[in-house]
C-alpha cells in the first residue's frame, strides 16, 4: 500500500492537504469526510479495514491538520465553503464512493445534489439535518464551552453525551484533543454551531431530490443525538435511499468496540463493493505519517470530532 500526499489549491486561493491511500490500482477509490474539526488521521481504522477492497481519499479542512499551515487562517469557512471543496475534490480524484461522518454529511449531502458525478454510491454516517432537543442542546453548549476557551469542560460535554459510549481510552484522547485545539479552531467551532443552528431543513431538503447516486444512511440504535428513526425521515427526499442500524452502537459507530467495527465494516463492503465478507481482526493502526518538514502537529489516529 503506498499513500500519496498533496496539497491541493482551491481556486479561491485556499489550501488543502489530501492523502490518497492506494492499496491496488484496480480499486475504486471512496472518499471519506470527516465531521467537525477531525482531520485525516481520524480515519485511520476506517482505512484499514476499507482497504481491502477500496482505495482511500481523505482531506482536511483549510483551518485544521495539515492543512493549516499553507493557509492564512484569517476566515470563516462556511457550509458553502465546505461543499465547494467537496465538489472540487471529487471533481480532481474522482472517486466512486464517499463516506461521511457526522456533520460531514451536511457538505455532503449538499455536493452530491449539486454535483459529484463520479459517485455511485455515498454512506451518510451518524447525520441527521433534523436537530432534535438533545443535540441542540449539546451543541450550544459545547460551542459556548469552546467559545468561552473552556476546553476541559468541552471535552467533559463530549464524553458525556455524543461520546458516551466511547471506550475510556478514547475519552482520554477527547481531553487531550481539545486543550491543544488552537484559538482560530476554536473560533472555527463556535461559527460551525451557529450555522448548524440556523440551518432550517424545511428549507433545504428538497435539494436533495436531485441526488443521483445510491445512499445509505448509517445509524447507531444507541445514538440519541442523530437517531435511525428521525434519519428515515429522509427517504422522502432522497430518492435512492437505504437505511442500516448498527447494533450496540451510539454517535461514533466503529469507534466504540470490535462488534460495532465488525458490523461497520461488514455494512459498508455490502454497500461498496456488492457482497458481505466475513470480518477478520484488525491490528491497531499506526500513526500516520506528516508530511515531509511539515511543522504541524500530527493528530491522533482517532475520530475525536468536537462537535461530532
Amino acid at each position: 500500500m503506498s499513500v500519496e500526499k498533496q496539497v491541493l489549491p482551491l481556486p479561491g486561493g485556499l489550501k488543502v492537504y489530501v492523502e490518497h491511500h492506494c492499496f491496488d490500482p484496480s480499486f475504486d477509490t471512496v472518499l471519506l469526510v470527516n465531521g467537525a474539526l477531525a482531520t485525516t488521521a481520524s480515519f485511520g481504522q476506517t482505512i484499514r479495514y476499507l482497504g481491502e477492497r477500496v482505495n482511500a481519499l481523505c482531506f482536511d479542512l483549510p483551518y485544521a491538520g495539515q492543512s493549516r499551515e499553507h493557509n492564512v487562517c484569517d476566515y470563516a469557512l462556511t457550509k458553502d465553503d465546505e461543499v465547494d471543496i467537496l465538489m472540487h475534490i471529487a471533481d480532481r480524484f474522482r472517486p466512486a464512493y464517499l463516506l461521511s461522518v457526522s456533520w460531514g454529511g451536511v457538505a455532503s449531502l449538499f455536493a452530491l445534489a449539486r454535483g459529484c458525478a463520479s459517485v455511485r454510491r455515498a454512506a451518510i454516517a451518524s447525520f441527521s439535518p433534523f436537530l432534535n432537543a438533545a443535540m441542540t442542546d449539546y451543541v450550544t453548549r459545547a460551542r459556548d464551552h469552546i467559545a468561552a476557551g473552556e476546553n476541559l469542560q468541552a471535552a467533559q460535554l463530549l464524553n458525556d453525551t455524543v461520546g458516551r459510549h466511547l471506550p475510556r481510552i478514547m475519552k482520554l484522547y477527547n481531553y487531550r484533543y481539545l486543550t491543544r485545539l488552537p484559538r482560530d479552531e476554536q473560533d472555527q467551532v463556535a461559527f460551525h454551531v451557529d450555522q448548524i443552528l440556523a440551518m432550517e431543513p424545511e428549507r433545504y431538503l428538497n435539494e436533495f431530490r436531485h441526488i443521483d447516486c445510491d445512499v445509505k444512511f448509517v445509524n447507531g440504535d444507541l445514538d440519541d443525538y442523530t437517531t435511525a428513526a428521525d434519519v428515515r425521515r429522509l427517504g422522502d427526499y432522497v430518492r435512492h435511499a437505504e437505511f442500516s442500524t448498527i447494533r450496540g452502537a451510539g454517535h461514533f459507530l466503529d469507534l466504540e468496540g470490535r462488534a460495532q467495527q465488525e458490523q461497520m465494516r461488514t455494512v459498508l463492503c455490502d454497500f461498496f463493493c456488492g457482497e458481505r465478507e466475513t470480518f477478520t481482526p484488525i491490528a491497531p493502526i499506526p500513526q500516520l505519517s506528516p508530511v515531509a518538514n511539515s511543522s504541524v502537529p500530527q493528530r491522533l489516529p482517532f475520530q475525536v470530532p468536537v462537535l461530532s
